[in-house]
Protein backbone atom coordinates (compact mmCIF):
# COMPACT_ATOMS: atom_id res chain seq x y z
CA UNK A 1 0.00 0.00 0.00
CA UNK A 2 1.22 3.49 -0.75
CA UNK A 3 2.97 5.04 2.24
CA UNK A 4 1.59 8.29 3.58
CA UNK A 5 2.37 10.66 6.41
CA UNK A 6 -1.19 11.37 7.46
CA UNK A 7 -1.31 13.37 10.65
CA UNK A 8 -4.36 13.01 12.85
CA UNK A 9 -5.05 12.60 16.55
CA UNK A 10 -5.68 9.09 17.80
CA UNK A 11 -8.68 10.49 19.68
CA UNK A 12 -10.62 12.17 16.92
CA UNK A 13 -13.22 13.88 19.11
CA UNK A 14 -11.24 15.19 22.04
CA UNK A 15 -12.17 13.16 25.10
CA UNK A 16 -13.08 9.93 23.30
CA UNK A 17 -11.23 6.67 23.76
CA UNK A 18 -9.49 4.60 21.12
CA UNK A 19 -9.26 0.83 21.55
CA UNK A 20 -6.50 -1.05 19.73
CA UNK A 21 -7.50 -4.69 19.21
CA UNK A 22 -6.04 -7.93 17.93
CA UNK A 23 -2.33 -7.23 18.27
CA UNK A 24 0.68 -8.06 20.42
CA UNK A 25 1.14 -5.33 23.03
CA UNK A 26 4.58 -5.04 24.59
CA UNK A 27 3.61 -4.19 28.16
CA UNK A 28 5.51 -5.55 31.13
CA UNK A 29 2.39 -5.10 33.24
CA UNK A 30 0.33 -7.35 30.94
CA UNK A 31 2.62 -9.78 29.11
CA UNK A 32 -0.20 -11.52 27.24
CA UNK A 33 -1.98 -8.34 26.18
CA UNK A 34 -3.62 -8.10 22.78
CA UNK A 35 -5.43 -4.78 23.25
CA UNK A 36 -4.79 -1.27 24.56
CA UNK A 37 -7.06 1.70 25.28
CA UNK A 38 -5.89 5.29 24.82
CA UNK A 39 -7.67 8.45 25.95
CA UNK A 40 -6.47 12.04 25.66
CA UNK A 41 -2.97 10.93 24.70
CA UNK A 42 -2.59 8.59 27.70
CA UNK A 43 -2.71 4.80 27.97
CA UNK A 44 -5.68 4.00 30.21
CA UNK A 45 -5.85 0.21 29.99
CA UNK A 46 -3.93 -2.80 28.63
CA UNK A 47 -5.22 -6.37 28.44
CA UNK A 48 -7.15 -8.90 26.38
CA UNK A 49 -9.55 -8.11 23.51
CA UNK A 50 -12.63 -9.50 25.22
CA UNK A 51 -12.13 -7.44 28.36
CA UNK A 52 -11.32 -4.34 26.36
CA UNK A 53 -14.53 -4.66 24.37
CA UNK A 54 -16.51 -5.04 27.58
CA UNK A 55 -14.89 -2.01 29.19
CA UNK A 56 -14.69 0.23 26.13
CA UNK A 57 -17.46 -0.97 23.88
CA UNK A 58 -18.20 2.53 22.59
CA UNK A 59 -14.58 3.39 21.81
CA UNK A 60 -13.21 3.97 18.35
CA UNK A 61 -11.73 0.62 17.33
CA UNK A 62 -8.41 0.11 15.57
CA UNK A 63 -7.87 -3.40 14.22
CA UNK A 64 -4.22 -4.42 14.46
CA UNK A 65 -4.50 -7.76 12.62
CA UNK A 66 -1.67 -9.26 14.66
CA UNK A 67 0.62 -6.22 14.52
CA UNK A 68 3.18 -5.65 17.26
CA UNK A 69 2.71 -2.53 19.42
CA UNK A 70 5.56 -1.28 21.58
CA UNK A 71 6.90 1.95 23.07
CA UNK A 72 8.26 4.20 20.33
CA UNK A 73 12.00 4.49 19.99
CA UNK A 74 14.15 7.42 21.09
CA UNK A 75 17.35 8.15 19.17
CA UNK A 76 19.67 9.64 21.77
CA UNK A 77 22.25 11.11 19.37
CA UNK A 78 21.50 12.63 15.99
CA UNK A 79 22.68 15.43 13.71
CA UNK A 80 19.44 16.30 11.96
CA UNK A 81 20.55 18.76 9.28
CA UNK A 82 23.56 16.71 8.23
CA UNK A 83 21.45 13.56 8.14
CA UNK A 84 18.73 15.35 6.19
CA UNK A 85 21.23 16.72 3.69
CA UNK A 86 22.50 13.17 3.21
CA UNK A 87 18.93 12.01 2.58
CA UNK A 88 18.29 14.65 -0.07
CA UNK A 89 21.89 15.24 -1.14
CA UNK A 90 24.93 13.15 -2.05
CA UNK A 91 25.01 9.86 -0.16
CA UNK A 92 28.40 8.15 -0.36
CA UNK A 93 27.59 5.35 2.08
CA UNK A 94 28.16 1.97 0.52
CA UNK A 95 30.66 3.17 -2.08
CA UNK A 96 32.84 0.18 -2.86
CA UNK A 97 35.85 1.98 -4.25
CA UNK A 98 37.54 5.31 -4.84
CA UNK A 99 36.38 5.13 -8.45
CA UNK A 100 32.74 4.68 -7.42
CA UNK A 101 33.00 7.61 -5.03
CA UNK A 102 34.21 9.90 -7.82
CA UNK A 103 31.54 8.55 -10.17
CA UNK A 104 28.74 9.38 -7.70
CA UNK A 105 30.23 12.84 -7.23
CA UNK A 106 30.39 13.40 -11.01
CA UNK A 107 26.76 12.31 -11.45
CA UNK A 108 25.61 14.55 -8.62
CA UNK A 109 27.33 17.63 -10.04
CA UNK A 110 25.98 16.87 -13.50
CA UNK A 111 22.46 16.80 -12.06
CA UNK A 112 22.79 19.89 -9.84
CA UNK A 113 25.06 22.22 -11.75
CA UNK A 114 27.18 24.71 -9.82
CA UNK A 115 25.33 24.28 -6.52
CA UNK A 116 27.64 23.56 -3.55
CA UNK A 117 27.89 19.84 -2.79
CA UNK A 118 27.36 18.46 0.70
CA UNK A 119 28.14 14.73 0.65
CA UNK A 120 28.68 12.19 3.37
CA UNK A 121 29.54 8.59 4.12
CA UNK A 122 32.76 7.55 2.36
CA UNK A 123 34.95 4.98 4.13
CA UNK A 124 38.23 4.16 2.45
CA UNK A 125 39.13 1.40 4.92
CA UNK A 126 37.28 -1.20 2.83
CA UNK A 127 38.22 0.13 -0.62
CA UNK A 128 40.71 -1.75 -2.81
CA UNK A 129 42.72 1.45 -3.20
CA UNK A 130 42.90 1.89 0.60
CA UNK A 131 42.83 5.67 0.17
CA UNK A 132 40.30 8.40 -0.49
CA UNK A 133 40.40 10.66 -3.56
CA UNK A 134 42.97 13.43 -3.62
CA UNK A 135 41.95 17.07 -3.91
CA UNK A 136 43.29 17.09 -7.47
CA UNK A 137 41.07 14.13 -8.38
CA UNK A 138 38.05 15.87 -6.87
CA UNK A 139 38.81 19.12 -8.69
CA UNK A 140 39.09 17.25 -11.97
CA UNK A 141 35.53 15.99 -11.48
CA UNK A 142 33.85 19.13 -10.14
CA UNK A 143 35.82 22.06 -11.54
CA UNK A 144 35.05 25.20 -9.54
CA UNK A 145 32.17 23.81 -7.46
CA UNK A 146 32.55 23.99 -3.65
CA UNK A 147 32.51 20.38 -2.41
CA UNK A 148 32.44 19.02 1.14
CA UNK A 149 32.49 15.23 1.57
CA UNK A 150 32.55 14.10 5.20
CA UNK A 151 34.00 10.74 6.14
CA UNK A 152 31.59 8.25 7.69
CA UNK A 153 32.69 9.29 11.21
CA UNK A 154 32.26 13.03 10.37
CA UNK A 155 35.64 13.82 11.95
CA UNK A 156 37.40 14.49 8.65
CA UNK A 157 36.35 15.53 5.18
CA UNK A 158 37.48 15.79 1.59
CA UNK A 159 37.06 19.21 0.02
CA UNK A 160 37.49 20.82 -3.36
CA UNK A 161 39.86 23.70 -3.94
CA UNK A 162 36.84 25.94 -4.47
CA UNK A 163 35.60 25.24 -0.94
CA UNK A 164 39.06 25.64 0.53
CA UNK A 165 39.21 29.08 -1.07
CA UNK A 166 36.15 30.00 1.04
CA UNK A 167 37.99 28.98 4.22
CA UNK A 168 41.65 29.93 3.63
CA UNK A 169 42.32 30.01 7.38
CA UNK A 170 42.05 26.20 7.37
CA UNK A 171 45.50 26.04 5.78
CA UNK A 172 47.05 27.37 8.99
CA UNK A 173 45.26 25.00 11.35
CA UNK A 174 46.01 21.58 12.84
CA UNK A 175 44.63 18.81 10.68
CA UNK A 176 45.27 20.50 7.34
CA UNK A 177 46.49 18.36 4.46
CA UNK A 178 47.54 19.88 1.14
CA UNK A 179 45.89 17.09 -0.83
CA UNK A 180 44.09 14.69 1.54
CA UNK A 181 41.25 14.81 4.07
CA UNK A 182 41.08 17.68 6.55
CA UNK A 183 40.62 16.93 10.24
CA UNK A 184 40.70 18.72 13.61
CA UNK A 185 40.46 22.53 13.43
CA UNK A 186 41.03 22.63 9.67
CA UNK A 187 37.93 20.47 9.25
CA UNK A 188 35.86 22.80 11.44
CA UNK A 189 36.71 25.78 9.22
CA UNK A 190 35.67 24.14 5.94
CA UNK A 191 32.57 22.64 7.55
CA UNK A 192 31.54 26.10 8.68
CA UNK A 193 32.11 27.43 5.16
CA UNK A 194 29.91 24.79 3.51
CA UNK A 195 27.30 25.20 6.24
CA UNK A 196 27.09 28.90 5.46
CA UNK A 197 26.37 28.04 1.82
CA UNK A 198 23.19 26.11 2.75
CA UNK A 199 20.14 28.33 2.30
CA UNK A 200 17.38 28.64 4.88
CA UNK A 201 15.02 26.79 2.55
CA UNK A 202 17.53 23.97 1.99
CA UNK A 203 18.08 23.65 5.71
CA UNK A 204 14.39 23.45 6.45
CA UNK A 205 13.87 20.84 3.73
CA UNK A 206 16.72 18.77 5.14
CA UNK A 207 15.45 18.98 8.71
CA UNK A 208 11.88 18.14 7.76
CA UNK A 209 13.05 15.24 5.61
CA UNK A 210 15.09 13.86 8.49
CA UNK A 211 12.33 14.19 11.10
CA UNK A 212 9.76 12.54 8.84
CA UNK A 213 12.23 9.76 8.12
CA UNK A 214 12.77 9.27 11.85
CA UNK A 215 9.02 9.00 12.42
CA UNK A 216 8.80 6.42 9.63
CA UNK A 217 11.27 4.29 11.57
CA UNK A 218 9.20 4.28 14.76
CA UNK A 219 11.17 7.09 16.42
CA UNK A 220 9.09 9.58 18.42
CA UNK A 221 11.94 11.61 19.93
CA UNK A 222 15.48 12.54 18.89
CA UNK A 223 18.32 14.16 20.79
CA UNK A 224 20.02 16.74 18.62
CA UNK A 225 23.72 17.04 19.48
CA UNK A 226 24.51 20.49 18.15
CA UNK A 227 27.47 22.76 18.74
CA UNK A 228 29.56 25.59 17.31
CA UNK A 229 31.73 23.23 15.26
CA UNK A 230 28.82 21.05 14.11
CA UNK A 231 25.76 23.03 13.12
CA UNK A 232 25.38 26.45 14.72
CA UNK A 233 22.88 28.33 16.87
CA UNK A 234 20.59 29.23 13.97
CA UNK A 235 20.48 25.64 12.78
CA UNK A 236 19.56 24.38 16.24
CA UNK A 237 16.91 27.05 16.74
CA UNK A 238 15.29 26.21 13.39
CA UNK A 239 15.24 22.51 14.28
CA UNK A 240 13.81 23.10 17.74
CA UNK A 241 11.06 25.23 16.18
CA UNK A 242 9.93 22.15 14.21
CA UNK A 243 9.57 20.09 17.38
CA UNK A 244 5.90 19.69 18.10
CA UNK A 245 4.76 20.57 14.57
CA UNK A 246 2.26 18.10 13.10
CA UNK A 247 3.99 14.91 12.06
CA UNK A 248 7.31 15.82 13.68
CA UNK A 249 9.01 13.85 16.45
CA UNK A 250 9.99 15.65 19.62
CA UNK A 251 13.45 17.25 19.47
CA UNK A 252 15.55 17.41 22.64
CA UNK A 253 18.34 19.91 22.09
CA UNK A 254 21.91 19.76 23.38
CA UNK A 255 24.65 22.31 22.78
CA UNK A 256 28.26 21.12 22.88
CA UNK A 257 30.18 24.07 24.30
CA UNK A 258 31.88 24.82 27.60
CA UNK A 259 29.65 26.65 30.06
CA UNK A 260 31.98 29.61 30.32
CA UNK A 261 31.59 30.51 26.63
CA UNK A 262 28.20 29.02 25.67
CA UNK A 263 25.50 31.50 24.60
CA UNK A 264 22.16 31.52 26.46
CA UNK A 265 20.09 28.80 24.81
CA UNK A 266 16.87 26.97 25.63
CA UNK A 267 18.40 23.48 25.53
CA UNK A 268 18.31 20.42 27.74
CA UNK A 269 22.01 20.66 28.49
CA UNK A 270 25.49 21.78 27.54
CA UNK A 271 26.34 18.32 26.37
CA UNK A 272 26.33 16.10 23.33
CA UNK A 273 29.32 16.62 21.07
CA UNK A 274 31.46 18.69 23.41
CA UNK A 275 34.65 17.10 22.16
CA UNK A 276 37.14 15.58 24.57
CA UNK A 277 38.66 13.80 21.55
CA UNK A 278 37.89 12.82 17.95
CA UNK A 279 37.14 9.52 16.20
CA UNK A 280 38.99 6.27 15.61
CA UNK A 281 38.33 6.20 11.87
CA UNK A 282 40.05 9.56 11.41
CA UNK A 283 42.71 8.61 14.01
CA UNK A 284 41.79 11.60 16.16
CA UNK A 285 40.37 9.67 19.13
CA UNK A 286 42.81 10.07 22.03
CA UNK A 287 44.37 6.70 22.88
CA UNK A 288 47.00 5.79 25.45
CA UNK A 289 49.12 3.73 23.05
CA UNK A 290 49.83 4.71 19.42
CA UNK A 291 47.54 3.60 16.63
CA UNK A 292 48.57 0.20 15.27
CA UNK A 293 48.31 1.41 11.68
CA UNK A 294 49.80 4.86 12.39
CA UNK A 295 52.42 4.48 15.15
CA UNK A 296 53.35 8.17 14.94
CA UNK A 297 50.11 9.33 16.56
CA UNK A 298 47.95 8.80 19.66
CA UNK A 299 45.14 11.00 18.35
CA UNK A 300 44.04 14.32 19.82
CA UNK A 301 42.93 15.30 23.33
CA UNK A 302 40.90 18.51 23.06
CA UNK A 303 39.98 19.00 26.75
CA UNK A 304 42.12 18.51 29.83
CA UNK A 305 40.69 17.14 33.11
CA UNK A 306 40.63 20.59 34.73
CA UNK A 307 38.44 22.02 31.95
CA UNK A 308 36.16 18.96 32.15
CA UNK A 309 35.83 19.44 35.91
CA UNK A 310 35.08 23.17 35.59
CA UNK A 311 32.31 22.42 33.08
CA UNK A 312 30.80 19.74 35.31
CA UNK A 313 30.89 21.96 38.40
CA UNK A 314 29.35 24.96 36.62
CA UNK A 315 26.58 22.89 35.02
CA UNK A 316 25.86 21.02 38.26
CA UNK A 317 25.51 24.25 40.21
CA UNK A 318 23.28 25.73 37.53
CA UNK A 319 21.08 22.64 37.50
CA UNK A 320 22.03 21.87 33.89
CA UNK A 321 22.94 18.55 32.33
CA UNK A 322 26.56 18.42 31.16
CA UNK A 323 28.15 15.95 28.81
CA UNK A 324 31.04 15.13 26.53
CA UNK A 325 31.96 13.28 23.36
CA UNK A 326 34.54 10.71 24.46
CA UNK A 327 35.86 7.68 22.56
CA UNK A 328 39.51 6.79 23.17
CA UNK A 329 40.89 5.34 26.42
CA UNK A 330 43.06 8.40 27.03
CA UNK A 331 39.99 10.59 26.67
CA UNK A 332 37.98 8.36 29.02
CA UNK A 333 40.79 8.64 31.57
CA UNK A 334 40.65 12.43 31.28
CA UNK A 335 36.89 12.38 31.84
CA UNK A 336 37.25 10.12 34.89
CA UNK A 337 39.83 12.51 36.34
CA UNK A 338 37.56 15.45 35.54
CA UNK A 339 34.63 13.86 37.39
CA UNK A 340 36.93 13.09 40.34
CA UNK A 341 38.00 16.74 40.54
CA UNK A 342 34.37 17.87 40.23
CA UNK A 343 33.27 15.50 42.99
CA UNK A 344 35.78 17.12 45.34
CA UNK A 345 33.98 20.44 44.80
CA UNK A 346 30.28 19.55 44.65
CA UNK A 347 30.05 15.96 45.92
CA UNK A 348 28.96 12.76 44.24
CA UNK A 349 25.22 13.13 45.06
CA UNK A 350 25.05 16.51 43.34
CA UNK A 351 26.74 15.09 40.23
CA UNK A 352 24.40 12.08 40.20
CA UNK A 353 21.33 14.28 40.47
CA UNK A 354 22.13 15.98 37.17
CA UNK A 355 22.57 12.70 35.23
CA UNK A 356 25.44 14.02 33.10
CA UNK A 357 26.03 12.30 29.76
CA UNK A 358 28.91 10.72 27.90
CA UNK A 359 28.51 10.21 24.17
CA UNK A 360 30.01 7.08 22.56
CA UNK A 361 32.21 5.94 25.53
CA UNK A 362 33.77 3.17 23.47
CA UNK A 363 36.98 2.36 25.38
CA UNK A 364 35.96 1.99 29.02
CA UNK A 365 36.95 -0.68 31.57
CA UNK A 366 34.93 -2.23 34.43
CA UNK A 367 36.47 -0.05 37.15
CA UNK A 368 35.73 3.11 35.20
CA UNK A 369 32.18 1.93 34.53
CA UNK A 370 31.61 1.45 38.27
CA UNK A 371 32.83 4.96 39.01
CA UNK A 372 30.65 6.45 36.27
CA UNK A 373 27.63 4.64 37.69
CA UNK A 374 28.28 6.15 41.13
CA UNK A 375 28.25 9.60 39.52
CA UNK A 376 24.90 8.84 37.84
CA UNK A 377 26.36 9.11 34.34
CA UNK A 378 24.25 8.21 31.30
CA UNK A 379 26.13 6.40 28.50
CA UNK A 380 24.72 7.50 25.16
CA UNK A 381 26.09 4.75 22.93
CA UNK A 382 25.76 3.54 19.33
CA UNK A 383 25.61 -0.25 18.87
CA UNK A 384 25.81 0.05 15.09
CA UNK A 385 29.40 1.25 15.55
CA UNK A 386 30.28 -2.29 16.61
CA UNK A 387 28.25 -3.79 13.77
CA UNK A 388 30.07 -1.62 11.26
CA UNK A 389 33.62 -1.58 12.63
CA UNK A 390 33.94 -4.16 15.42
CA UNK A 391 35.24 -7.73 15.40
CA UNK A 392 38.66 -9.16 14.72
CA UNK A 393 38.68 -8.02 11.09
CA UNK A 394 36.98 -4.64 11.43
CA UNK A 395 38.23 -1.07 11.31
CA UNK A 396 38.78 -0.95 15.08
CA UNK A 397 41.12 -3.94 14.92
CA UNK A 398 42.99 -2.35 12.01
CA UNK A 399 43.34 0.96 13.82
CA UNK A 400 44.19 -0.41 17.26
CA UNK A 401 45.27 -4.01 16.74
CA UNK A 402 43.09 -7.05 17.51
CA UNK A 403 43.60 -7.02 21.28
CA UNK A 404 42.46 -3.43 21.78
CA UNK A 405 40.18 -3.29 18.76
CA UNK A 406 37.89 -6.11 19.89
CA UNK A 407 37.23 -4.68 23.36
CA UNK A 408 35.25 -1.58 22.42
CA UNK A 409 31.65 -0.80 23.34
CA UNK A 410 31.32 -3.12 26.38
CA UNK A 411 27.57 -2.71 26.80
CA UNK A 412 27.22 -5.64 29.18
CA UNK A 413 29.88 -4.29 31.55
CA UNK A 414 28.32 -0.83 31.57
CA UNK A 415 24.87 -2.24 32.27
CA UNK A 416 26.21 -4.57 34.98
CA UNK A 417 27.88 -1.60 36.70
CA UNK A 418 24.55 0.25 36.81
CA UNK A 419 25.25 2.83 34.11
CA UNK A 420 22.06 3.93 32.33
CA UNK A 421 22.31 3.05 28.63
CA UNK A 422 20.64 5.19 25.98
CA UNK A 423 20.95 4.01 22.38
CA UNK A 424 21.29 6.23 19.35
CA UNK A 425 22.63 6.27 15.82
CA UNK A 426 24.86 9.35 15.60
CA UNK A 427 23.23 9.64 12.19
CA UNK A 428 24.50 10.33 9.56
CA UNK A 429 27.47 8.36 10.94
CA UNK A 430 25.38 5.19 11.08
CA UNK A 431 21.83 4.74 9.78
CA UNK A 432 18.82 5.62 11.89
CA UNK A 433 17.56 2.03 12.12
CA UNK A 434 16.30 1.21 15.63
CA UNK A 435 15.68 -2.52 15.25
CA UNK A 436 19.08 -2.98 13.60
CA UNK A 437 20.54 -1.08 16.56
CA UNK A 438 18.82 -3.38 19.04
CA UNK A 439 20.05 -6.41 17.11
CA UNK A 440 23.61 -5.03 17.06
CA UNK A 441 23.56 -4.57 20.83
CA UNK A 442 22.37 -8.15 21.33
CA UNK A 443 24.69 -9.67 18.74
CA UNK A 444 27.84 -7.76 19.67
CA UNK A 445 30.83 -8.93 17.63
CA UNK A 446 32.83 -9.60 20.80
CA UNK A 447 31.55 -12.48 22.93
CA UNK A 448 30.15 -11.35 26.27
CA UNK A 449 29.89 -7.66 25.37
CA UNK A 450 26.25 -7.71 24.23
CA UNK A 451 23.06 -7.39 26.26
CA UNK A 452 19.71 -9.21 26.26
CA UNK A 453 16.96 -8.25 23.79
CA UNK A 454 14.91 -6.79 26.60
CA UNK A 455 17.80 -4.66 27.92
CA UNK A 456 18.63 -3.47 24.40
CA UNK A 457 15.04 -2.52 23.65
CA UNK A 458 14.76 -0.68 26.97
CA UNK A 459 17.95 1.26 26.24
CA UNK A 460 16.50 2.43 22.92
CA UNK A 461 13.13 3.42 24.38
CA UNK A 462 12.91 4.21 28.08
CA UNK A 463 16.68 4.78 28.26
CA UNK A 464 16.39 7.67 25.82
CA UNK A 465 13.78 9.40 27.94
CA UNK A 466 15.91 8.89 31.06
CA UNK A 467 18.91 10.37 29.26
CA UNK A 468 16.86 13.53 28.69
CA UNK A 469 15.85 13.72 32.35
CA UNK A 470 12.41 12.08 32.08
CA UNK A 471 12.39 9.30 34.66
CA UNK A 472 8.84 9.17 35.96
CA UNK A 473 8.59 5.39 35.80
CA UNK A 474 5.96 5.58 33.06
CA UNK A 475 7.35 7.33 29.98
CA UNK A 476 8.77 4.79 27.58
CA UNK A 477 6.40 2.04 28.71
CA UNK A 478 2.87 0.97 27.81
CA UNK A 479 1.08 0.75 31.13
CA UNK A 480 -1.96 2.65 32.43
CA UNK A 481 -0.99 6.25 33.07
CA UNK A 482 1.88 6.29 30.58
CA UNK A 483 1.96 8.72 27.66
CA UNK A 484 0.55 7.06 24.55
CA UNK A 485 3.86 7.15 22.70
CA UNK A 486 4.18 3.98 20.69
CA UNK A 487 4.83 2.41 17.33
CA UNK A 488 2.92 -0.29 15.46
CA UNK A 489 5.05 -2.83 13.62
CA UNK A 490 4.42 -5.46 10.97
CA UNK A 491 3.05 -8.61 12.56
CA UNK A 492 5.79 -11.12 13.51
CA UNK A 493 8.38 -11.58 10.79
CA UNK A 494 7.68 -14.40 8.36
CA UNK A 495 10.56 -16.77 7.65
CA UNK A 496 10.62 -19.28 4.76
CA UNK A 497 10.65 -22.74 6.37
CA UNK A 498 9.88 -24.78 3.23
CA UNK A 499 9.13 -24.00 -0.45
CA UNK A 500 5.43 -23.43 0.22
CA UNK A 501 5.32 -22.90 3.98
CA UNK A 502 5.99 -19.86 6.10
CA UNK A 503 6.20 -19.81 9.87
CA UNK A 504 6.03 -17.02 12.41
CA UNK A 505 8.88 -16.79 14.92
CA UNK A 506 9.21 -14.64 18.01
CA UNK A 507 11.96 -14.40 20.61
CA UNK A 508 11.32 -14.27 24.35
CA UNK A 509 13.55 -13.12 27.16
CA UNK A 510 13.59 -16.25 29.38
CA UNK A 511 14.69 -14.43 32.51
CA UNK A 512 11.42 -12.68 33.22
CA UNK A 513 7.79 -12.94 32.26
CA UNK A 514 7.61 -10.20 29.64
CA UNK A 515 6.03 -10.11 26.20
CA UNK A 516 7.92 -11.40 23.21
CA UNK A 517 10.16 -9.24 21.04
CA UNK A 518 10.64 -9.80 17.31
CA UNK A 519 13.32 -12.30 16.35
CA UNK A 520 16.70 -10.61 15.94
CA UNK A 521 18.47 -13.30 13.93
CA UNK A 522 20.37 -12.30 10.81
CA UNK A 523 18.14 -14.35 8.51
CA UNK A 524 14.96 -12.62 9.65
CA UNK A 525 13.69 -9.40 8.14
CA UNK A 526 13.37 -6.75 10.83
CA UNK A 527 9.94 -5.27 11.62
CA UNK A 528 8.49 -2.56 9.40
CA UNK A 529 6.88 0.50 10.99
CA UNK A 530 3.18 0.92 10.20
CA UNK A 531 2.38 3.79 12.54
CA UNK A 532 4.22 6.05 15.00
CA UNK A 533 2.38 7.92 17.75
CA UNK A 534 3.64 10.62 20.13
CA UNK A 535 1.39 11.32 23.12
CA UNK A 536 -1.66 10.34 21.11
CA UNK A 537 -0.75 12.18 17.90
CA UNK A 538 -0.01 10.10 14.82
CA UNK A 539 3.34 11.13 13.32
CA UNK A 540 3.59 8.46 10.64
CA UNK A 541 1.01 6.14 9.13
CA UNK A 542 1.30 3.78 6.16
CA UNK A 543 -2.46 3.32 6.04
CA UNK A 544 -2.21 -0.39 6.88
CA UNK A 545 -3.59 -0.09 10.42
CA UNK A 546 -7.33 0.44 10.33
CA UNK A 547 -10.67 0.23 11.99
Amino acid sequence: MKETNRVKPVNTDGGSTTLLLGGRIYSVGAPDATAMAVSDGVVVWVGQDSVGLALYGDAERVRLDGAFVAPAFVDAHVHATSAGLALIGLDLAGCGSLRECLLRLREHVAAHGDAPVWGHGWDESAWPEQRPPTRAEIDEVVGGVPVYLSRVDVHSALVSSALLALAPEAKQEAGFSPDGPLSRQAHHHVRRAIRDSVTVAQRRSAQEAFLRYAASRGVASVHECAGPDISGVEDLAALMALSGDPGMPEVVGYWGELAETAPPLDVRGLAGDLFVDGALGSRTAAVREPYADAPHTCGALYLEPEAIADHLVTCTRRGVQAGFHVIGDAAVAAVIEGFTLAEAQVGAPALATRRHRLEHLEMVDADQAARLARWGVVASVQPLFDAAWGGGDGLYAHRLGPERGTRLNPFAALAAAGVTLAFGSDTPVTPLDPWATVRAAVRHRTEGFGVSPRAAFTAHTRGGWRAAGVDDGLTGTLVPGAPATYAVWSAGELVVAAPDARVQRWSTDPRSRVPALPVLEDDVELPRCLRTVLRGEVLHDTGEVGS
